[in-house]
């Protein structure tokens, strides 16, 4: 039906006689003779009709936006002082001698190439007219040859992919499953899986050696800009292999990723810090390293000082004190430093103390701040020294526990460092080791594992279950640009470790047996070491494109509240087919007027 697609015709082809299909971007009518912006996929070309073509000229008076075209004519140069820079085939233009419209349209329920920002609810309602734009159309491109470019990385080193099963078996990963209810077992049900982890894992014993798979998973848990609950990422696993050597291939494929898609060098050697120094410098388990600014630990300082809002976190083992200097801050306002106070209430911060350094020489005197009189002059005159304050810098204090501080100062550094244009450089990827095994959860008094309980410890059983709270993990995540692109780790190859690990997050044998028995089972049939690592893809595609959310590099995401405006889903389902399943549903509980 067409030669040729839209976005493709250059000089190259003067004088050729071609067919194109596509859609009506934009028509304009000047003194009799017609133009039109005709759009796919590879971009736009403007084709021409004279009145002297009766009949083609006839059908291109009746053309609205969004019609589908199908035009043949001849490809000539434009004419001088009409040639468009900004396109791709702007100094060419067709004369259409023929027309055919493949269908109509009504008017789209907003403009496709248009500065009007658009509910995202309509875009997500209309995808498919939202999708047509540029911008979404490029975006979609990226994601292509990012896929594209992976495969190829895996398939010339020898990993098989392989696919996983989707119905499966609820597993405790941190989430809550999407349960899917078994027409042919009564009263039981599959799981969608949150990641294809144990399969992986199976993989490996059974000698598959290198594998990786572009796999969807799903989530069933709170959304945000970076979440969906369902989402593809890239999943790796391999055998015989330790972290050192599975970091260095997936750096491999990440440089080679940066420069074939973006042509963007990401350095020779991606730099490597541990949790602890993570947390210490930047409050941060995924640190943006583009921003320079640091948080600064001040409890020694803070111990004997009469102001409680400090000395009471100082004295505390699980509080923290710390200082963020931002050079020439202070010339923020107090309405500036109000809405910042307001930021780090979010993340349970009570406040913001702050000082501005006027005058560094002069002492005391040359320090403006409601907290400076809480404190003695040594005291300001340490502080002042570690964090290497100068006139005109304005130094942030956070004080609380440690988990508080960290969440608040560390996300106050970001914010500022962006919004006062101090991030250096494009690119900043960054390797995290050394994580804890567990998170001691208050609330339920219990462990948690920090990334799941398949992960392998640095240490042996003994010092394990002596001390679960100080043992490291072999785990490591991949940073860029303070987002987490990836995760992994080395996985636990022996019976005695997993279930010792199983244990001390609380899971009995009985339990442990009804989950993971196949697991516990195939452990004991020669599993080699393994280890591997996933990557949101949705994710790094995000970044890639510069985009705000991966909802705009998902051809058809869900909304925030993990609906589908597009084919109204999640959807009522009829008796029938409950009845079949042997589901009844409860009536919802009926509210009272208040």
């Amino acid at each position: 039906m067409r030669t040729h697609k839209c976005g493709e015709v250059t000089k190259q082809h003067l004088d050729e006689t071609i067919e194109l299909c596509g859609w009506v971007h934009r028509r304009r009518d000047h003194g009799g003779v017609i133009f039109i912006d005709l759009r796919d996929r590879e971009g736009l070309v403007q084709v021409v009709f004279n009145p002297d073509e009766t009949e083609a000229f006839a059908i291109a008076e009746s053309v609205r936006s969004e019609y589908v075209l199908h035009v043949k004519g001849r490809v000539k140069d434009r004419l001088e002082g009409t040639i468009n820079p900004n396109m791709k085939t702007g100094e060419i233009e067709v004369m259409v001698n023929q027309i055919e419209i493949l269908n109509e349209s009504e008017t789209p329920p907003f403009p496709i190439e248009s500065d009007i920002e658009v509910n995202e609810e309509m875009r997500l309602r209309y995808r498919y007219i939202d999708l047509r734009s540029t911008e979404m159309q490029q975006k979609m491109k990226v994601r292509r040859d990012v896929t594209r470019n992976l495969r190829n990385f895996f398939d010339d080193r020898e990993y098989y992919e392989i696919e996983t099963p989707i119905l499966t078996k609820a597993t405790p990963e941190g989430a809550r499953d999407y349960i899917v209810p078994s027409r042919t077992h009564e009263n039981a049900f599959f799981a969608l899986p949150q990641s294809p982890q144990l399969y992986k894992q199976l993989l490996m014993i059974s000698g598959m050696d290198k594998y990786y798979q572009i796999v969807r998973c799903f989530r069933d848990e709170d959304l945000r800009a970076d979440r969906q609950p369902e989402f593809t990422q890239l999943d790796i696993e391999t055998s015989f292999m330790n972290e050192d050597e599975i970091m260095e291939t997936m750096e491999e494929m990440m440089k080679q990723l940066f420069s074939e898609i973006l042509n963007v060098d990401l350095g020779e050697k991606f730099p490597v810090m541990t949790y602890e120094e993570g947390m210490r410098r930047y409050g941060s388990d995924k640190p943006d390293l583009r921003i320079p600014l640091e948080l600064v630990d001040i409890a020694d300082e803070m111990k004997e000082v009469d102001f409680k809002v400090f000395s009471g976190p100082a004295n505390d083992p699980n509080g923290r004190v710390v200082a963020l200097k931002i050079p020439n801050g202070s010339d923020l306002t107090r309405k500036e430093i109000d809405v910042l106070t307001k930021y780090v209430s979010i993340y349970g911060a009570r406040g913001l103390a702050y000082i501005k350094v006027n005058d560094r020489d002069v002492g005391l005197e040359g320090l403006q701040s409601p907290i400076v009189k809480f404190a003695p002059a040594e005291v300001w005159e340490s502080v002042l020294s570690k964090t290497d304050a100068k006139t005109g810098d304005l130094i942030f204090f956070g004080a609380d526990k440690a988990k508080v501080v960290n969440e608040a100062m560390g996300a106050l550094r970001v914010k500022i460092g962006l919004d006062r244009g101090l991030a250096e450089g494009d690119w900043k990827p960054l390797w995290l080791i050394d994580f804890p095994m567990f998170d001691w959860d208050d609330k339920n008094q219990r462990w948690n594992a920090i990334h799941h309980p398949f992960t392998a410890p640095s240490c042996t059983i003994e010092e394990l279950e002596a001390n679960p709270g100080q043992a490291l993990s072999r785990a490591y995540d991949l940073i860029l640009n303070g987002t987490e692109l990836g995760g992994g780790s080395i996985r636990i190859n022996h019976t005695d470790m997993q279930t010792k690990v199983l244990e001390i997050l609380g899971i009995g044998e009985e339990e442990a047996r009804e989950k993971f028995g196949f697991l516990l089972d195939a452990l004991k049939y020669g599993c080699p070491p393994h280890g591997g690592i996933a990557f949101g893809l949705d994710r790094l595609v995000m970044l890639m494109t510069g985009s705000d959310s991966i909802r705009d590099v998902i051809a058809f995401p869900k909304t925030q509240t993990a609906a589908c405006p597009l084919v109204d889903a999640p959807a009522i389902v009829n008796d029938i087919q409950l009845r079949e399943l042997g589901i009844k549903l409860r009536k919802p509980a009926e509210k009272t007027e208040s």
